[in-house]
């Protein structure tokens, strides 16, 4: 029988990371934001324009757009790099500035190479997905994470079964070699006469994953959110056995995450409700 560790031991450690980093930068990044935080409004606004911008990329290959594509998605990482190091730099735009330039640099000129393929496009996307959770997290309430939830699922199902949108998304970005997910080698390894298997999941899934488990530890505190945490790592474990094994085929990741969360989040919120009407009598 197939299984692998490796990602779900990346996705456990990136939720975790993610969560204790939380801790220290949410205050400095609630202040620059002015303590804004999402409605409902909000986040179905940015279900909608992931979505939008997914099935976009989808489309590009078809028509030739590749190069334009290339360039937003290095506008948009370069950004994310710049805000951050502006941020904790105290604002300094001269060294804001540096990380975004080395990495626009290493990947014109290593994009080609092994160091850029196989290493330095993993170690940004962990980077990445780390700072896209802080950044989105300290923008969600729980109940826009819940809206969030259903949302989200919603539009992964259909970008992956109705319309492949995702799965085409996934191809562009791969075959630019851009950080839009970590690709890693089953361990244990799995050699065929085709090479060895390979396991991708998208940065949008580690996002979700780590705005799950940082909602939690807001509502129900350290403990549940690793235990959180630990749950969608194992549910993702679970999965790729059966994936591996039985029908390794595109599958919406957002319904392995939530399948792993929901258990330890409803076990509290249960706790939380009976607490409640204890108080009441």
């Amino acid at each position: 029988m197939y299984f692998d560790i490796v990602m779900p031991l990346t996705l456990f450690t990136i939720t975790l990371v993610s969560l204790f980093l939380n801790q220290k930068t949410e205050s400095k990044l609630k202040m620059t934001f002015e303590e804004r935080q999402f409605a409902t409004k909000d986040a179905a606004l940015l279900v909608i324009f992931m979505a939008i911008m997914v099935s976009l990329i989808a489309l590009s290959m078809q028509y030739g757009f590749v190069n334009p594509i290339m360039v937003l998605l290095l506008f948009s990482y370069s950004a994310l790099l710049f805000v951050f190091t502006y941020i904790f730099s105290n604002k300094r735009w001269y060294l804001a500035i540096l990380p975004s330039i080395v990495f626009i640099l290493l990947y014109l000129f290593l994009k080609d190479t092994v160091l850029w393929s196989y290493y330095l496009v993993n170690i940004y996307a962990a980077i990445f997905a780390v700072l896209i959770i802080l950044y989105m997290g300290s923008l969600f309430t729980w109940k826009t994470t819940w809206i969030f939830t259903i949302l989200i699922t919603t539009a992964d199902v259909i970008l992956v079964f109705v319309t492949k949108s995702m799965v085409e998304y996934a191809e562009v970005g791969l075959g630019l070699r851009m950080p839009i997910a970590i690709a890693l080698p089953i361990i244990p390894l799995i050699v065929t006469e085709q090479g060895i298997w390979w396991t991708i999941l998208g940065l949008g899934d580690f996002f979700f994953a780590g705005l799950l488990s940082i909602q939690t530890f807001k509502r129900y505190g350290k403990k549940t959110a690793i235990l959180s945490a630990m749950a969608i790592s194992v549910a993702f474990f679970i999965y790729e056995i059966y994936s591996l094994n039985y029908q390794p085929q595109p599958f919406p990741a957002t319904l392995i995450i939530i399948l792993g969360w929901l258990p330890p989040a409803l076990w509290k919120s249960r706790h939380e409700i009976r607490r409640i009407r204890i108080g009441k009598k």
